[in-house]
């Protein structure tokens, strides 16, 4: 796109994050968390950016950089000052994703940007008005809470099926706001059971980051699991001892439980797009796809949120009593209640649901691959 729709669409997913999203005001203190590494992960300019357009929107803003740390931590007692002395806090750092899922350590507004980089806050990822996707989210709760038979599939072999009798759009969800609003609430697994498909590798959630953080998979496995238990692999012998090498790692490492099922959800942001295989860097891609509506991920490997092994599902059909909600991996607002009014009432939503990204990390085979 020409330079200067860049920057205007660019200020646009600033403003989206800032005044939507954040809900800053005149006057308020705001805290920017940046990774003080640069290893590629987020953009290392920005948090700049967004300090920029902090200036125009009246904003008092502060930027405070931290390091990478691999095992998850809580924030020191130097950046818990910070974030209680802020009125909002963004997190362009890995720490507020490994922290998502934490009892809140303020009563601050914090959010983490799953924008990493300026070109995907200029995109329809970042610039769609983030209460288009707030107001998604909650109605495909509600369809959820209200559901009694689930039905899972996708063209590899996926196939689970059950009733979300544990699930809860008031808990279960991330304490810290995502920008964008990509996933709905987790599903807990209890009351599921059937299997999961899995090409490619395992890999991690995002909250832990182990060596080796990604396992090889040469062919199909199918994980099967019935409510909150993995209960065996099917697939060549090479991918199932792999699989199972893969879990007693990480469960011995953290002293976990090591095949519990936790949770899933899918995307549903048709304008999230990952353009490099995931292969290339499964941290960022585990990261940054997983809200494209083509993905639907399970949380395992620990019976806490968001667990450390993910096992993702490419092009699902997600059938919510009967009603293809997902069909292969294409999220359809409109069979929700109170979905045709709500694309109506967003343009730009409605336009990015006709026209949904595509690429998501996937190889050139089309399907998700290690290499």
């Amino acid at each position: 796109m020409p330079l200067s729709d860049f920057q205007d669409r660019l200020a646009e997913g600033a403003r989206n994050l800032l005044i939507n999203c954040a809900q800053c005001q005149p006057g308020h203190k705001l805290l920017l968390i940046y990774e003080a590494v640069e290893d590629g992960y987020y953009d290392t300019k920005l948090a700049g950016v967004i300090k920029d357009a902090a200036v125009q929107f009246g904003l008092e803003s502060q930027m405070h950089g931290v390091p990478f740390n691999r095992d998850v931590s809580d924030p020191d007692e130097t950046l818990l000052g910070k974030i209680d002395a802020a009125d909002r806090t963004v997190f362009f750092a890995r720490l507020g994703d490994q922290i998502r899922f934490r009892p809140l350590n303020s009563s601050k507004r914090q959010i983490i940007s799953y924008a990493l980089d300026r070109e995907t806050l200029a995109s329809a990822f970042g610039t769609i008005d983030w209460r288009a996707f707030e107001r998604l989210r909650s109605l495909t709760n509600t369809a959820l809470a209200g559901s009694t038979d689930i039905h899972v599939t996708c063209p590899a072999g996926t196939d689970f099926k059950g009733n979300p009798m544990a699930f809860s759009e008031a808990s279960g969800d991330t304490t810290l706001k995502r920008f964008p609003v990509s996933v709905f609430t987790p599903v807990p697994a209890k009351g599921f059971h059937g299997r999961i498909a899995q090409n490619g590798f395992l890999t991690g959630t995002g909250s832990q980051y182990y060596t080796p953080w990604s396992c090889e998979l040469k062919e199909t496995l199918f994980v099967n699991f019935e409510n909150s238990r993995i209960t065996g692999f099917e697939g060549s012998a090479a991918d199932v001892s792999a699989a199972k090498a893969h879990y007693e790692f990480v469960g011995n490492k953290y002293q976990i439980d090591t095949y519990f099922v936790h949770s899933w959800h899918a995307g549903i942001h048709p304008g999230c797009e990952y353009l490099e295989p995931a292969g290339r860097n499964f941290e960022r891609w585990s990261g940054a796809a997983f809200g494209n509506p083509r993905l639907l991920h399970f949380h395992t490997c620990g019976a806490y949120p968001p667990g450390e092994i993910s096992l993702n599902v490419l092009d699902a059909t997600v059938r919510i009593d009967g009603a293809a909600v997902w069909e292969s991996g294409r999220l359809h607002p409109e069979r929700l209640s109170g979905g045709t009014d709500l694309l109506e009432a967003y343009p730009d939503m409605q336009t990015a649901f006709q026209n949904p990204t595509t690429r998501v990390g996937q190889a050139a085979s089309g399907k998700l691959s290690y290499g």
